[in-house]
């Protein structure tokens, strides 16, 4: 989900007709906000006794708050997103769960159309293939979206009706719903408005349960990509070398046929001629220096899911590459490259071993991790960012 700038804004809850400002005691009581959702979401359809079990005791949560509201405390280079993304652990968890669930893939790509080494690649980024649930319980943290948040309460207060009524009609448990702040949950994390249109019932069972039937989180993965544009018939893109000296059109708006960007002197990475009726766009994500891509409307499609170019290049790259494919050829350009969740899980330890204090090591970079390798880095003269990076993990001894 996108994040957006911090300001220090009053927060109106909705339906109290309070306004509170960010930092007083009173943002913590939003019991008469959530009360007011209760009965809205009754008279909604929504069971009584759903309604009170999952909204009760919903309190304010600055986490969810602060979430919502505010940029990443540094900003986010694609290598570093590409490194944590696509390591060796999630590219060798992602061919065991090929082999695994081989007979539902095969049958979910017949009917949907949509390949299943990306169906595949989107559930292990989402949620590293069912193993991580989500931070937050999502009717709360809608509920805080809607009587303290800052923005978009509207649209926060339909999902989170949508989610009780989606409890309500029995598909998925009550506690089930664990995920991000923003209220999507399920092995492919879902918002409740796209679960309602196209979420499916893939084992038969009469339930769409996405947290808890592979299946059905697989199938309605697959659904979305085919809603939004994906075609089998045409891959997602290829790597490319761009001409020397090349000016011309750049971006997903600037289309035009593969042919076409043959004729430019465009080139597959490795060889092989750029042909054919099918349109594609240049994009350069890391500039003049990095990869070049021509990518067609399928890429398209796996950039909606959360609506990121970087986000849509993990997903094509995973996919490649649990299909025994290659990894991209041209280097990023950086000489301080990112680490992968096993090297940042060590970053950690190294971090407690050599005095600089980050709690107990779990593999996730926030705040307290930040401050010390910040620390680190002064130290050992780096330049101080508080990036959990190549350079300082080498200084401290990491291999």
């Amino acid at each position: 989900m996108p994040r957006f700038g911090l300001r220090r804004l009053a927060l109106m809850v909705l339906g109290s007709g309070l306004i509170w400002t960010a930092g007083s005691h009173s943002a913590f009581a939003i019991e008469s906000c959530v009360a007011s959702l209760k009965r809205e979401a009754v008279s909604a359809g929504v069971r009584p006794e759903v309604a009170e079990r999952m909204l009760k005791d919903a309190s304010f949560d600055e986490k969810v708050i602060r979430f919502s509201t505010s940029q990443p405390e540094y900003k986010t280079e694609i290598w570093d997103y590409m490194a944590f993304l696509v390591d060796a652990e999630r590219i060798k968890d992602g061919k065991k769960n090929l082999r695994k669930h081989r007979q539902t893939l095969s049958a979910i790509e017949k009917r949907y159309g949509v390949n299943r080494h990306v169906v595949l690649a989107v559930w292990g980024i989402e949620s590293d293939f069912g193993q991580f649930k989500g931070d937050f319980y999502t009717p709360h943290a809608l509920a805080n979206l809607v009587c303290a948040g800052k923005r978009r309460q509207k649209y926060f207060r339909g999902e989170l009706i949508k989610t009780l009524q989606i409890a309500s009609r029995g598909d998925v448990p009550v506690n089930d719903f664990q995920g991000s702040w923003a209220g999507a949950f399920g092995q492919t994390q879902f918002m409740p408005s796209t679960y309602n249109s196209l979420a499916v019932d893939f084992d038969g069972d009469g339930r769409k349960d996405l947290v808890n039937s592979v299946p059905d989180a697989l199938a309605s993965t697959a659904n979305f990509l085919k809603n939004a544009g994906w075609r089998d018939s045409r891959a997602w893109g290829y790597e490319v070398k761009v001409p020397s000296g090349y000016s011309g059109p750049i971006g997903l708006k600037k289309r035009a046929s593969l042919s076409t960007w043959g004729k430019r002197g465009f080139k597959k990475i490795g060889g092989g001629s750029v042909s054919g009726k099918t349109e594609a766009a240049l994009i350069r994500p890391a500039g003049a220096n990095g990869p070049a891509f021509l990518v067609t409307r399928n890429f398209n499609a796996l950039r909606s899911y959360n609506v990121s170019t970087s986000y849509g290049l993990a997903i094509a790259l995973l996919s490649e590459l649990v299909a025994d494919g290659e990894p991209f050829k041209t280097p990023w350009p950086t000489d301080n490259p990112g680490l992968s969740r096993a090297q940042r899980l060590e970053l950690q330890k190294l971090l407690n071993r050599n005095g600089f204090n980050v709690g107990e090591p779990d593999g996730k970079v926030g705040p307290l991790t930040r401050a010390g390798i910040r620390k680190a880095e002064a130290k050992y003269g780096l330049p101080v960012t508080g990036r959990p990076s190549w350079n300082v993990y080498s200084a401290l001894g990491g291999k």
